[in-house]
Protein backbone atom coordinates (compact mmCIF):
# COMPACT_ATOMS: atom_id res chain seq x y z
CA UNK A 1 0.00 0.00 0.00
CA UNK A 2 1.16 3.32 -0.63
CA UNK A 3 2.15 5.70 1.98
CA UNK A 4 2.31 9.53 2.09
CA UNK A 5 4.06 11.59 3.82
CA UNK A 6 4.47 16.32 3.71
CA UNK A 7 8.35 16.20 3.40
CA UNK A 8 9.80 19.03 5.44
CA UNK A 9 10.03 22.62 3.50
CA UNK A 10 13.50 23.65 3.12
CA UNK A 11 14.76 26.53 4.34
CA UNK A 12 15.81 27.24 0.59
CA UNK A 13 12.16 26.93 -0.63
CA UNK A 14 11.21 29.99 1.37
CA UNK A 15 14.03 31.72 -1.58
CA UNK A 16 11.54 32.58 -4.56
CA UNK A 17 14.87 31.95 -7.13
CA UNK A 18 15.26 28.28 -5.92
CA UNK A 19 13.68 24.83 -7.04
CA UNK A 20 11.18 23.46 -5.57
CA UNK A 21 12.33 19.59 -5.17
CA UNK A 22 10.21 18.79 -1.52
CA UNK A 23 6.84 17.98 -1.66
CA UNK A 24 4.45 14.45 -1.40
CA UNK A 25 6.23 11.34 -1.22
CA UNK A 26 4.89 7.95 -2.08
CA UNK A 27 6.79 4.79 -0.94
CA UNK A 28 6.35 1.94 -3.86
CA UNK A 29 8.15 -0.20 -1.67
CA UNK A 30 11.68 -0.24 -0.07
CA UNK A 31 13.45 0.11 -2.64
CA UNK A 32 11.24 2.96 -4.81
CA UNK A 33 10.17 6.15 -4.27
CA UNK A 34 8.48 8.80 -6.04
CA UNK A 35 8.34 12.78 -4.83
CA UNK A 36 5.68 15.53 -6.28
CA UNK A 37 6.48 18.86 -5.36
CA UNK A 38 6.63 22.33 -6.88
CA UNK A 39 5.00 25.73 -6.15
CA UNK A 40 2.47 28.21 -7.28
CA UNK A 41 2.92 31.45 -7.61
CA UNK A 42 1.23 34.62 -8.47
CA UNK A 43 2.99 38.37 -9.78
CA UNK A 44 1.14 41.67 -9.83
CA UNK A 45 3.99 43.75 -11.62
CA UNK A 46 4.18 47.44 -12.52
CA UNK A 47 7.18 49.04 -14.59
CA UNK A 48 7.82 52.85 -15.12
CA UNK A 49 10.48 53.77 -17.98
CA UNK A 50 12.36 53.78 -21.03
CA UNK A 51 12.52 50.07 -21.31
CA UNK A 52 9.89 47.69 -22.46
CA UNK A 53 7.77 45.44 -19.67
CA UNK A 54 8.96 41.69 -19.26
CA UNK A 55 7.89 39.82 -16.46
CA UNK A 56 11.28 39.79 -15.14
CA UNK A 57 14.38 41.40 -16.38
CA UNK A 58 17.01 39.60 -18.25
CA UNK A 59 20.64 41.36 -19.05
CA UNK A 60 18.95 43.31 -22.17
CA UNK A 61 15.87 44.87 -23.26
CA UNK A 62 13.97 47.03 -25.73
CA UNK A 63 14.51 50.92 -25.34
CA UNK A 64 11.04 52.56 -26.20
CA UNK A 65 9.78 56.01 -25.15
CA UNK A 66 8.58 56.65 -21.52
CA UNK A 67 5.80 54.18 -20.52
CA UNK A 68 3.98 52.45 -17.95
CA UNK A 69 2.56 49.08 -17.92
CA UNK A 70 0.86 46.55 -15.68
CA UNK A 71 0.68 42.63 -15.67
CA UNK A 72 -0.92 39.78 -13.33
CA UNK A 73 0.74 36.63 -14.41
CA UNK A 74 1.43 33.07 -12.68
CA UNK A 75 3.95 31.11 -15.42
CA UNK A 76 6.39 31.24 -12.68
CA UNK A 77 4.17 28.28 -11.37
CA UNK A 78 6.21 25.13 -11.63
CA UNK A 79 5.66 21.43 -10.67
CA UNK A 80 8.32 18.36 -10.50
CA UNK A 81 8.19 14.71 -10.13
CA UNK A 82 11.24 12.95 -8.68
CA UNK A 83 11.60 8.89 -9.04
CA UNK A 84 13.93 7.19 -7.19
CA UNK A 85 14.70 3.24 -7.53
CA UNK A 86 17.76 2.54 -5.78
CA UNK A 87 21.00 4.37 -6.64
CA UNK A 88 18.79 5.73 -9.39
CA UNK A 89 17.09 9.00 -9.26
CA UNK A 90 15.48 10.67 -12.26
CA UNK A 91 13.94 14.34 -11.54
CA UNK A 92 11.68 16.43 -14.13
CA UNK A 93 10.80 20.14 -13.79
CA UNK A 94 8.32 22.37 -15.76
CA UNK A 95 7.13 25.96 -15.65
CA UNK A 96 4.75 27.40 -17.61
CA UNK A 97 7.18 30.13 -19.49
CA UNK A 98 6.79 28.35 -22.68
CA UNK A 99 4.97 30.85 -24.25
CA UNK A 100 1.61 30.49 -26.75
CA UNK A 101 -1.23 32.18 -24.67
CA UNK A 102 -2.86 35.58 -25.63
CA UNK A 103 -5.00 37.74 -22.87
CA UNK A 104 -7.52 38.41 -25.01
CA UNK A 105 -9.28 34.97 -24.23
CA UNK A 106 -7.73 32.49 -21.77
CA UNK A 107 -4.19 33.14 -20.67
CA UNK A 108 -2.98 30.11 -21.88
CA UNK A 109 0.30 29.14 -21.63
CA UNK A 110 2.64 26.18 -22.49
CA UNK A 111 5.14 23.99 -20.03
CA UNK A 112 7.79 24.24 -20.52
CA UNK A 113 11.03 21.69 -19.66
CA UNK A 114 13.40 23.35 -17.03
CA UNK A 115 15.05 20.35 -15.64
CA UNK A 116 15.64 16.66 -16.81
CA UNK A 117 18.21 14.91 -15.20
CA UNK A 118 18.95 10.82 -14.39
CA UNK A 119 21.86 10.31 -11.61
CA UNK A 120 23.14 6.91 -10.88
CA UNK A 121 25.95 7.36 -7.93
CA UNK A 122 28.32 9.96 -8.74
CA UNK A 123 27.26 10.55 -12.69
CA UNK A 124 24.46 12.53 -13.72
CA UNK A 125 23.32 13.06 -16.87
CA UNK A 126 20.48 15.66 -18.26
CA UNK A 127 19.48 19.20 -18.72
CA UNK A 128 19.75 21.20 -15.51
CA UNK A 129 21.70 24.16 -14.47
CA UNK A 130 25.30 24.62 -15.74
CA UNK A 131 28.04 23.58 -13.32
CA UNK A 132 29.43 26.77 -13.54
CA UNK A 133 26.82 27.78 -11.50
CA UNK A 134 26.07 28.41 -7.34
CA UNK A 135 22.59 28.35 -7.01
CA UNK A 136 22.73 28.87 -3.53
CA UNK A 137 24.02 32.50 -4.48
CA UNK A 138 21.44 33.77 -6.08
CA UNK A 139 18.81 36.04 -4.22
CA UNK A 140 15.67 36.12 -3.09
CA UNK A 141 13.64 38.15 -5.20
CA UNK A 142 10.13 38.61 -6.07
CA UNK A 143 10.93 39.37 -9.61
CA UNK A 144 12.67 35.88 -11.08
CA UNK A 145 15.90 34.94 -9.81
CA UNK A 146 16.95 38.46 -8.85
CA UNK A 147 19.49 40.06 -10.83
CA UNK A 148 20.20 38.06 -13.65
CA UNK A 149 21.74 40.56 -15.92
CA UNK A 150 25.19 40.00 -13.48
CA UNK A 151 24.37 36.28 -12.31
CA UNK A 152 25.49 32.86 -13.79
CA UNK A 153 22.16 31.30 -15.48
CA UNK A 154 22.28 28.77 -17.59
CA UNK A 155 20.47 25.43 -18.06
CA UNK A 156 22.31 22.91 -19.92
CA UNK A 157 22.43 19.44 -21.65
CA UNK A 158 25.42 17.85 -19.73
CA UNK A 159 26.88 14.95 -18.06
CA UNK A 160 28.67 15.81 -14.96
CA UNK A 161 31.01 14.09 -12.40
CA UNK A 162 30.65 14.68 -8.45
CA UNK A 163 32.96 13.73 -6.11
CA UNK A 164 32.86 15.49 -2.47
CA UNK A 165 33.15 19.38 -3.19
CA UNK A 166 34.37 18.63 -6.56
CA UNK A 167 32.26 18.71 -9.51
CA UNK A 168 33.36 18.60 -13.90
CA UNK A 169 31.36 18.63 -16.95
CA UNK A 170 30.92 18.31 -20.54
CA UNK A 171 27.79 20.78 -21.36
CA UNK A 172 25.91 21.24 -24.87
CA UNK A 173 28.30 24.01 -26.81
CA UNK A 174 26.53 27.17 -28.44
CA UNK A 175 28.64 29.69 -30.33
CA UNK A 176 26.39 32.46 -28.96
CA UNK A 177 26.74 35.49 -31.23
CA UNK A 178 28.85 33.23 -34.37
CA UNK A 179 28.11 30.20 -35.99
CA UNK A 180 26.76 27.49 -33.73
CA UNK A 181 26.49 25.14 -36.76
CA UNK A 182 30.01 24.57 -36.57
CA UNK A 183 30.16 23.93 -32.53
CA UNK A 184 32.09 20.28 -32.37
CA UNK A 185 33.34 20.54 -29.12
CA UNK A 186 31.34 20.56 -25.67
CA UNK A 187 32.12 23.41 -23.01
CA UNK A 188 34.22 21.78 -19.94
CA UNK A 189 33.01 23.47 -16.76
CA UNK A 190 34.26 22.59 -13.31
CA UNK A 191 33.54 23.74 -10.02
CA UNK A 192 34.90 23.45 -6.46
CA UNK A 193 32.42 24.25 -3.39
CA UNK A 194 34.14 24.75 0.10
CA UNK A 195 31.45 24.12 2.45
CA UNK A 196 31.19 24.68 6.51
CA UNK A 197 28.68 25.69 9.20
CA UNK A 198 29.63 29.45 8.19
CA UNK A 199 27.93 29.01 4.74
CA UNK A 200 29.44 27.91 1.28
CA UNK A 201 31.89 28.85 -1.06
CA UNK A 202 32.52 27.55 -4.90
CA UNK A 203 35.21 28.57 -7.19
CA UNK A 204 34.47 27.50 -10.84
CA UNK A 205 35.57 27.23 -14.37
CA UNK A 206 34.75 27.68 -17.92
CA UNK A 207 36.73 26.26 -21.09
CA UNK A 208 35.13 26.68 -24.60
CA UNK A 209 35.95 26.68 -28.62
CA UNK A 210 34.15 29.14 -30.04
CA UNK A 211 33.20 29.12 -33.87
CA UNK A 212 32.79 32.94 -35.75
CA UNK A 213 30.70 34.05 -38.86
CA UNK A 214 34.17 34.18 -40.43
CA UNK A 215 35.07 30.43 -40.05
CA UNK A 216 37.51 30.97 -37.40
CA UNK A 217 37.64 28.69 -33.91
CA UNK A 218 38.84 30.69 -30.86
CA UNK A 219 39.23 28.92 -27.44
CA UNK A 220 37.57 30.87 -24.88
CA UNK A 221 38.14 30.84 -20.82
CA UNK A 222 36.15 32.54 -17.89
CA UNK A 223 36.06 32.01 -14.12
CA UNK A 224 33.59 32.84 -11.10
CA UNK A 225 33.45 33.04 -7.62
CA UNK A 226 30.18 32.69 -5.87
CA UNK A 227 28.88 31.99 -1.89
CA UNK A 228 26.17 32.51 0.58
CA UNK A 229 27.96 33.60 3.77
CA UNK A 230 26.03 33.37 7.49
CA UNK A 231 26.26 36.28 9.29
CA UNK A 232 24.16 37.32 12.60
CA UNK A 233 21.23 35.13 13.31
CA UNK A 234 19.91 33.72 10.38
CA UNK A 235 21.20 36.84 7.90
CA UNK A 236 22.75 35.81 5.30
CA UNK A 237 25.18 37.78 2.81
CA UNK A 238 25.20 36.55 -0.93
CA UNK A 239 27.65 37.74 -3.79
CA UNK A 240 28.98 36.51 -7.27
CA UNK A 241 32.48 37.99 -9.26
CA UNK A 242 32.57 36.67 -12.93
CA UNK A 243 34.89 37.45 -15.48
CA UNK A 244 36.34 36.28 -18.90
CA UNK A 245 35.10 35.17 -21.87
CA UNK A 246 31.49 34.16 -20.09
CA UNK A 247 29.54 35.14 -22.89
CA UNK A 248 26.13 33.13 -22.39
CA UNK A 249 26.98 31.60 -19.38
CA UNK A 250 26.44 35.25 -17.49
CA UNK A 251 24.24 37.75 -17.68
CA UNK A 252 21.08 36.29 -19.44
CA UNK A 253 21.61 37.96 -22.82
CA UNK A 254 24.14 40.47 -21.07
CA UNK A 255 26.95 39.64 -23.54
CA UNK A 256 27.09 37.30 -26.87
CA UNK A 257 30.32 34.79 -26.91
CA UNK A 258 31.75 36.68 -30.15
CA UNK A 259 31.26 39.87 -31.17
CA UNK A 260 32.09 40.00 -35.05
CA UNK A 261 35.22 37.74 -35.27
CA UNK A 262 36.09 39.28 -31.70
CA UNK A 263 35.66 36.56 -28.39
CA UNK A 264 33.74 38.83 -25.88
CA UNK A 265 35.12 39.73 -22.47
CA UNK A 266 32.92 40.62 -19.57
CA UNK A 267 32.80 41.32 -16.31
CA UNK A 268 29.72 40.43 -13.99
CA UNK A 269 29.60 41.28 -10.25
CA UNK A 270 26.78 40.75 -8.21
CA UNK A 271 25.85 40.81 -4.24
CA UNK A 272 23.14 40.95 -2.10
CA UNK A 273 21.86 40.53 1.86
CA UNK A 274 19.20 38.92 3.54
CA UNK A 275 18.28 40.20 6.59
CA UNK A 276 15.59 38.11 9.01
CA UNK A 277 13.34 40.87 10.95
CA UNK A 278 11.44 38.12 12.53
CA UNK A 279 10.65 33.98 12.21
CA UNK A 280 8.69 34.75 9.39
CA UNK A 281 9.55 38.22 7.75
CA UNK A 282 12.28 39.09 5.85
CA UNK A 283 13.80 41.28 3.15
CA UNK A 284 16.70 41.13 0.84
CA UNK A 285 18.33 44.10 -0.44
CA UNK A 286 21.09 43.70 -3.93
CA UNK A 287 23.00 44.91 -6.72
CA UNK A 288 24.04 43.48 -9.51
CA UNK A 289 25.98 44.62 -13.24
CA UNK A 290 27.82 43.78 -15.63
CA UNK A 291 30.54 45.55 -18.08
CA UNK A 292 31.69 44.25 -21.64
CA UNK A 293 34.69 45.13 -23.53
CA UNK A 294 33.86 44.69 -27.08
CA UNK A 295 30.57 45.57 -27.22
CA UNK A 296 31.01 48.33 -24.67
CA UNK A 297 27.83 47.49 -22.77
CA UNK A 298 26.87 48.59 -19.31
CA UNK A 299 23.69 46.95 -17.21
CA UNK A 300 22.41 46.78 -14.14
CA UNK A 301 20.13 46.21 -11.61
CA UNK A 302 19.18 46.69 -7.64
CA UNK A 303 16.47 45.98 -5.58
CA UNK A 304 14.87 45.94 -2.22
CA UNK A 305 12.00 43.64 -1.25
CA UNK A 306 10.06 42.43 2.10
CA UNK A 307 8.73 38.68 2.34
CA UNK A 308 6.23 36.85 5.09
CA UNK A 309 5.35 33.62 5.74
CA UNK A 310 1.99 33.02 7.04
CA UNK A 311 2.24 29.32 7.54
CA UNK A 312 5.68 27.38 6.67
CA UNK A 313 4.51 27.34 2.78
CA UNK A 314 2.51 30.34 1.91
CA UNK A 315 4.43 33.71 1.91
CA UNK A 316 3.89 37.04 0.40
CA UNK A 317 6.00 39.42 -1.08
CA UNK A 318 6.58 42.94 -2.28
CA UNK A 319 9.75 44.61 -4.12
CA UNK A 320 10.88 47.31 -5.75
CA UNK A 321 13.92 48.23 -8.34
CA UNK A 322 15.07 49.46 -11.22
CA UNK A 323 16.86 48.30 -14.34
CA UNK A 324 19.59 50.02 -15.85
CA UNK A 325 21.19 49.96 -19.18
CA UNK A 326 23.55 52.96 -19.07
CA UNK A 327 25.37 52.23 -22.65
CA UNK A 328 21.79 52.72 -24.42
CA UNK A 329 20.67 55.70 -21.98
CA UNK A 330 17.67 53.38 -20.74
CA UNK A 331 16.48 52.59 -17.52
CA UNK A 332 13.27 51.64 -15.92
CA UNK A 333 11.40 51.38 -12.40
CA UNK A 334 9.49 48.47 -11.25
CA UNK A 335 7.16 47.21 -8.38
CA UNK A 336 6.53 43.84 -7.85
CA UNK A 337 3.79 42.24 -5.20
CA UNK A 338 4.22 37.94 -4.88
CA UNK A 339 2.23 35.16 -3.63
CA UNK A 340 3.51 31.62 -3.31
CA UNK A 341 2.51 28.37 -2.18
CA UNK A 342 4.81 25.71 -1.83
CA UNK A 343 3.82 22.35 -2.75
Amino acid sequence: MFTTKKTIVAGTLLALSTAAHAGYEFKLSDNDTITFGGYIKLDARYTDGTIAYRDFWLGSGTVIEDTSSFKIFANESRINTKFVHGDVIGFVEMDFYGGGGNEIISNSVHPRLRHATIKYKNVMIGQTWTTFMNTSALAETADFAGPLVAEPFVRNTQVRYTSGGFQIALENPESYGGDASQDSVPDLTAKYTVKGDWGNVSFAGLARQLNTVGGEAKNAFGASIAGRIKTVGKDDFRFQISSGNLGRYVGVTAATDLVGEKKEESTSVMVAYRHFWNEDTRSTVFYGATETEESDRERSQWGVNLFKNYTPKLSFGVEFGQFKMDDLDADSMYAQMSAKYVL
